[in-house]
């Protein structure tokens, strides 16, 4: 009898739940049909279980020129972990000042904004860092000096319930440590 009182207590608070699961690791971005392409531009796999990735060039960053000490911020749309064209330098000039200095280790920290629910943001955030890490290797950063955790919503960088605000909380952060 409790067995059966404790499963329909688990279903019950399952259908209550409003945010969308994820299943199979199916992508959480825009559904648009640009996101599909642009998904392999970041390394992440397309359709079809194939991967596509962008030669780059990173002879022409000078790594004294980056300070990631104080951490360099990545930004992403509303539902995603593709990362936006905009930021693709600051992921090829963080991975150039990685194989400058072969000692130091990063860590990249996935966050969200406050909507969804906490297990779905947590996800997502790690969607986000794991995002940036796989780039990061692409571009030749050994994982063993690499470290992605997700913090959801829980740690916004604004306070607030307004778009500009939530913009600003849909991040990755790059750190050395």
């Amino acid at each position: 009898m409790i067995r059966l009182v404790l499963a329909i207590l688990v279903v019950a608070s399952l259908a209550a739940c409003s945010t969308p699961m994820i299943v199979d690791n199916v992508p959480v971005e825009d559904r648009s049909s640009t996101a599909a392409s642009s998904a392999g531009a970041a390394g992440l796999p397309k359709p079809g279980g194939q991967s596509e990735v962008a030669a780059v060039n990173t002879a022409q960053i000078n790594p004294d020129d980056l300070s990631l000490a104080a951490g360099r911020t990545v930004y992403f749309d509303y539902d995603s972990f593709v990362i936006r064209p905009e930021f693709q330098g600051l992921v090829e000039a963080s991975a150039k000042r990685m194989q400058a200095d072969p000692a130091q280790k990063l860590v990249i920290e996935g966050h969200t904004d406050e909507r969804g629910g906490r297990e779905y943001n947590l996800a997502l955030g790690q969607k986000r860092a794991d995002a940036v890490r796989r780039a990061l290797s692409l571009l030749g950063v050994s994982e063993s000096r690499m470290e992605s955790v997700s913090f959801g919503k829980e740690k916004p960088a604004v306070v607030g319930a307004t778009e500009a605000a939530m913009e600003k909380n849909r991040r990755a952060e790059i750190s050395i440590r």
